[in-house]
């Protein structure tokens, strides 16, 4: 993940702000603003963009642009919904671009190829597993947690994966010997811890701060169940 400025041609790095730039304005004319008036919320919403921003900082790879850190998409949209996930997202993204600029690394003209694959697809995927899973399998506590949580991370950060090699191979910035046997085995265990690694958070919390986890309604997992 985290695509190097001289990774991509520079038509697809400025390309890719304009429609990242179109999900912005629709994010920030949609998102739900007035949870974050509650300062406990905001709390937790800028809490766990510090804490991506150390998790994304901490990752393993061995050439530009192959490399895998945990994602946490799956978590932050079950949590606080996708366009607050999404503006969250780039919030951690700027803060590891900045964090790599002081570092003498490269600077942000990737950001916008970065922030879709990264932000808005793993957030928009996360969700729509989210929606998928509440109108087609039974309202219960552990399919909740299992299959929107668990599975829904697995699938995520997989997706993501097999995005980011579909792009490097589409530029052919990597053949695609190499990233089919080099880099993308490594998400299926990537996708396997952070399948446990999401569905014990989001366990957690629905169990002590069901109120952490917007999406998740004690009426609809709880009651009469």
């Amino acid at each position: 993940m985290n695509f190097p400025d001289a990774l991509f041609p520079q038509a697809w790095a400025l390309g890719a702000f304009l429609p990242l730039c179109v999900i912005w304005l629709w994010c920030l004319r949609t998102a739900p603003w007035q949870r974050l008036a509650d300062s406990v919320q905001l709390n937790v919403w800028l809490g766990t963009i510090v804490l991506l921003v150390l998790v994304w900082s901490m990752k393993a790879g061995v050439k530009p642009g192959l490399n895998l850190h945990f994602l946490g998409a799956t978590m932050f949209a079950l949590m606080f919904g996708r366009q607050l996930a999404i503006i969250g997202f780039s919030l951690v993204l700027a803060g590891v671009t900045l964090n790599g600029q002081l570092q003498g690394h490269d600077g942000w003209l990737a950001y916008g190829l970065n922030a879709l694959v990264l932000a808005v697809f793993p957030v928009l995927l996360a969700d729509g597993i989210r929606r998928a899973v509440e109108r087609f399998l039974p309202e219960n506590v552990f399919v909740y947690v299992f299959v929107a949580a668990f599975f829904g991370a697995a699938l995520t950060v997989l997706a993501t994966g097999l995005l980011a090699c579909a792009l490097l191979w589409s530029a052919a910035v990597y053949p695609a010997s190499t990233l089919l046997d080099d880099y993308l085995p490594y998400y299926l265990l990537l996708g396997f811890a952070e399948a446990w690694l999401n569905g014990a958070l989001i366990t957690l919390m629905v169990v002590y701060v069901p109120h952490w986890v917007g999406s998740f309604d004690d009426r609809r997992y709880l009651l009469n169940k």
